[in-house]
């Protein structure tokens, strides 16, 4: 275990000498999850799964730079104490969520106790902690993006490129979006072989992954 924690005390230490959205990062960050993945919390809860990704973007976004947290600071603890710490706050976030929507739904909207004149109203929503924004769809599509698990969107690329993959492609055709002629120019390739490309084998994908969060109706 140690051994493990040095490895990715070096590697994170490689992965932030590369700038922000540079291939170079993100092969070394995608390594660092997968050396992770099967030390991190787990629990049976059904919105643990997206509790996990909200730890892999917030992973993405802070690892280096301090871009919507704090940055991660390797003098704390490992990387794995540090995602583990950020993932049972957002099981706690998503748990508190989950129990005010079940009092949302109870017909009564207040509780009686007591009886008679000395009764006392009771509004059961007022006792459970404020409800954690929803995340945004961008941004958990970004993440599912970045983070490629099992590292399909890298391996699907245009023929004889493994630079123009669907990792890169759906990345910069997020909002603000890479216009097609940008990308034309960037990779040496006509806008007709990219465009088809990116609606054969991307836009599939991308619909799969929202169909399975939830977004779009199947």
């Amino acid at each position: 275990m140690v051994e493990l924690d040095e490895q990715l005390r070096v590697l994170v230490a490689q992965a932030c000498e590369y700038p922000r959205g540079s291939q170079e990062r993100q092969k070394l960050l995608t390594q660092i999850i997968r050396l992770t993945t099967n030390r991190l919390w787990k629990e049976s809860t059904s919105y643990y799964q997206d509790a996990l990704q909200q730890t892999w973007l917030y992973f993405c976004r802070n690892i280096c730079e301090a871009s919507t947290g704090q940055a991660y600071d390797p003098s704390y603890g490992s990387v794995v104490t540090w995602l583990n710490a950020y993932l049972k706050h957002r099981l706690q976030d998503f748990y508190l969520y989950q129990q005010r929507e079940q009092v949302i739904k109870v017909p009564l909207k207040v509780l009686q106790s007591g009886s008679g004149d000395n009764s006392e109203t009771i509004d059961p929503v007022e006792n459970l902690a404020a409800t954690p924004e929803a995340p945004p769809i961008l941004e958990n599509v970004r993440t599912w993006v970045e983070v490629d698990t099992n590292g399909e969107l890298r391996s699907t690329c245009v023929k004889g490129r493994p630079d123009v993959n669907c990792q890169i492609l759906i990345l910069k055709r997020l909002p603000p979006e890479a216009s097609w002629k940008e990308l034309s120019a960037q990779f040496g390739l006509p806008i007709p072989t990219l465009s088809s490309f990116y609606q054969r084998q991307c836009v599939p994908r991308l619909r799969k992954f929202a169909e399975f969060e939830g977004y779009l109706e199947v």
